[in-house]
């Protein structure tokens, strides 16, 4: 694999840009190799500006659920931009968006909004308008955006920075307990009584790399929710519209009061959404007091590349059929490879995310994948990479699959990563 064009540009690229990139997972920090700069993909694969050419498993971080440049996304949004490409005032395919994110997902209401970040924070803005608290619950290794907020002990490429710049005085209302460890949780509600305004979740997190709640765990959160006059945000800006229509909600069959959304939402341009009971939905602005702005919300070009990515997985049901069954046979056979080269390690999946840890034998929370063998994991992503698999950079980040990937993609997958277990016994 060559990288002399790549290198260039990202060494220029860090004149301008703060690190060469514009998401610090992106930049390879970890790695000893340098990111591939992307210049073409098409279904499951990407190609950089030297040639290479990369099954991706990573998918704009889960975005592309129909892989990339998916034809009919595209041709919608060759049709609207010689009309419409942005104009800060109502237009009817919001409606028409609105309308087909309600009835899929089964919300009452939802507002949009441009990132993952921008829904979360509106969730919790409008959770402490509605109940009149002031603090939050947050899980250690939950990663919510880059606001202040939530920025205590997240995952993502949090994880392995070391931050400045958090407002303290901000940070001081944001309690964080372990993720499935509800006698954490019960002591934070003891301790801060009537004072929490929410707990946000990310249901199936994927930003500590994967790792389900369990169900037990997420029916006893709505419990004490209940009990408290407390609201329970699901952060389902990765699993929404990836694991199911209804997100990781069917799986488990708990029902939040808000939701959030982002990635998939927007057909792999910017956007995020916050949804949820009418009651609690209609104290935003103009409707109510709770404020949230944006010019870009809604955008044309974004509500239609949405729009057609949601109807398009509404009427193939069996998309996510075939998900579960190519990333099933991935899991399957990389536990045979890992096991017959003697590695300890654990996957987690949950549908079409998954991460390999290695080092242990089980992640139910961030302080186990912590205890995972980081230094084995970056050898591992580096290896696929230069060997053109294309996988997250850091442990803690999930891998994705798409409509677009095929069994030989994933049975390509599985022969690099025997070579790499070869390439350890050596």
């Amino acid at each position: 694999m060559r990288l002399d064009k790549s290198k260039e540009v990202f060494d220029n690229t860090k004149r301008y840009i703060p690190g060469g990139v514009n998401s610090p997972v992106r930049a390879f920090k970890n790695l000893s190799i340098t990111p591939p700069v992307i210049s073409k993909g098409k279904g499951c694969r990407i190609f950089d500006i030297d040639g290479n050419e990369y099954i991706d498993f990573v998918l704009s971080w889960g975005a592309m659920i129909l892989g990339h440049c998916d034809h009919d996304v595209v041709n919608r949004i060759k049709e609207v931009v010689e009309d419409q490409i942005a104009f800060g005032a109502p237009t009817e395919i919001e409606y028409k968006m609105a309308k087909l994110v309600c009835e899929t997902a089964q919300i009452d209401m939802v507002r949009f909004v441009n990132s993952g970040t921008e829904a979360t924070m509106t969730a919790v803005r409008l959770a402490k308008g509605y109940t009149g608290k002031k603090k939050i619950v947050k899980f250690a290794g939950c990663y919510h955006g880059h606001h202040d907020i939530f920025l205590k002990e997240a995952g993502s490429a949090v994880a392995e920075l070391r931050l400045k710049g958090i407002d303290e005085d901000i940070v001081q209302n944001t309690i964080v307990v372990e993720y499935n460890n509800l006698d954490s949780v019960e002591k934070a509600f003891k301790e801060n009584k009537d004072e929490i305004a929410a707990v946000i979740i990310e249901p199936v997190a994927g930003n500590m790399g994967v790792v389900p709640a369990k169900k037990e765990f997420l029916q006893a959160l709505r419990e004490i929710c209940n009990l408290h006059g407390s609201l329970l945000i699901f952060d389902e800006v990765i699993t929404g519209f990836r694991l199911s229509l209804k997100g990781a909600r069917a799986l488990y069959n708990v029902e939040p009061d808000l939701i959030t959304f982002g990635k998939i939402i927007g057909g792999g341009l910017p956007c995020g959404a916050v949804g949820g009971k009418k009651e609690i939905m209609q104290c935003l602005a103009p409707q109510g007091n709770v404020f949230q702005a944006g010019t870009m919300s809604g955008n044309p070009i974004v509500m239609s590349a949405g729009y057609v990515t949601i109807k398009k997985l509404k009427e193939n049901p069996h998309f996510y059929n075939n998900l579960e069954m190519l990333s099933g046979k991935l899991e399957k056979e990389l536990t045979q490879v890992f096991s017959n080269s003697n590695l300890t390690f654990c996957i987690n999946r949950v549908g079409s995310m998954l991460t390999i840890f290695f080092g242990v034998e089980k992640v139910e929370n961030f302080e186990m994948a912590k205890m995972s063998d980081l230094d084995l994991f970056r050898s591992f992503a580096e290896y696929m990479i230069k060997n053109h698999i294309y996988v997250p950079s850091s442990q803690f980040e999930a891998f994705f699959l798409s409509v677009a990937h095929s069994e030989n993609d994933v049975e390509k997958f599985v022969e690099v990563a025997e070579e790499f277990c070869s390439s350890k016994r050596k």
